[in-house]
């Protein structure tokens, strides 16, 4: 029997999914943000990015807060921003008594979303009382692939005294704290750093909070934690190859994971076309194709020439 089929190899690319504005949007990025430990007396200033993604002008034509720890910058009213423009409001956070006090920034515009809310928060600190910092004072871990782990770092440190922490807990089994052993005494002054894993079960935005339990004046320490898992690419194999010259009934493919064998027949009924498709293949892995024929007395030709083919990662 003759048989010496060629394959012809091509990966399936993923869909692009595009998005297009289609009227003024205000949008800001990020959307909240935690000051950390403020001593009292003091202030900490930030920048809230804002701009426009949409394609027509917008105008921001009120704003407002809560909390009285907050104040806006300079930020005269009304704001125009044009199509792809951009601009900055700051907000102080300066606190008056010792602990945790959040608040909210409101800026009203013409925009199809009317009203764009930011969160923030801060921990006034007292000059005398032990505190724990936490830094960052949050952490966002990005995209990350669906069963993928990324880990990113906190700077737990003390102030005005001794600190033992004797608790961390996560509100979400997506993130974990590790390096951690409980419970952790720190001296004035003194710092260690704490990894934080983020590894998502599910496509979507996923957020949570570190909190920190411990004998400081602004206990429990909280971290805010945000992640969005993106599912992993689909991938797969196309071959094809040159039908045989005799006569046949079906063919079989076989894949290894070495060039030269050893093979593993990969279709599970008797291939009657001359094409075959192989979603069981893994991001970044490489693979070695070879087929057979068959023909009517089930009787199998050798190996056909081998393909080598390198799946994309992830």
């Amino acid at each position: 029997m003759h048989f010496f089929p060629r394959f012809v190899i091509a990966l399936l690319a993923p869909l692009l999914l595009l998005c297009y504005a289609t009227a003024q949007q205000l949008q800001c990025n990020p959307c909240s943000h935690g000051y950390g430990q403020v001593q009292v007396g003091a202030s900490k200033q930030y920048n809230f990015q804002l701009s426009n993604t949409g394609t027509r002008t917008l105008h921001i034509t009120s704003k407002s807060k809560t909390g009285p720890a907050f104040s806006f910058n300079n930020f005269p009213l009304p704001v125009t921003l044009r199509p792809g423009q951009s601009t900055q409001v700051g907000v102080t956070f300066q606190p008056t008594v010792a602990g945790k006090t959040t608040g909210t920034v409101t800026l009203n515009s013409d925009a199809l979303n009317a009203k764009l809310v930011m969160n923030v928060w801060g921990t006034g600190a007292s000059t005398s009382a032990p505190s724990l910092g936490a830094s960052p004072s949050s952490l966002d871990f990005g995209n990350v692939t669906v069963g993928s782990t990324a880990s990113l770092k906190v700077t737990l440190s003390a102030a005005n005294g001794t600190v033992t922490v004797s608790s961390a807990q996560s509100s979400s089994s997506e993130f974990t704290a590790t390096g951690l052993s409980l419970p952790l005494t720190l001296s004035a002054g003194q710092s260690t750093p704490v990894t934080v894993k983020f590894l998502p079960t599910a496509s979507g935005t996923a957020t949570a909070s570190l909190t920190l339990t411990s004998n400081a004046s602004n206990s429990p320490t909280t971290v805010p934690l945000t992640g969005v898992g993106v599912a992993a690419e689909s991938h797969s194999a196309d071959l094809s190859w040159n039908p045989s010259r005799d006569p046949v009934i079906g063919y079989n493919v076989y894949r290894g994971g070495t060039k030269g064998g050893p093979y593993t027949k990969i279709n599970s009924v008797l291939e009657a076309s001359t094409n075959y498709t192989d979603s069981a293949v893994s991001g970044g892995a490489t693979y070695f194709y070879v087929a057979t024929a068959i023909d009517a007395n089930s009787v199998e030709s050798g190996y056909s020439n081998e393909v080598k083919v390198v799946i994309p990662s992830p």
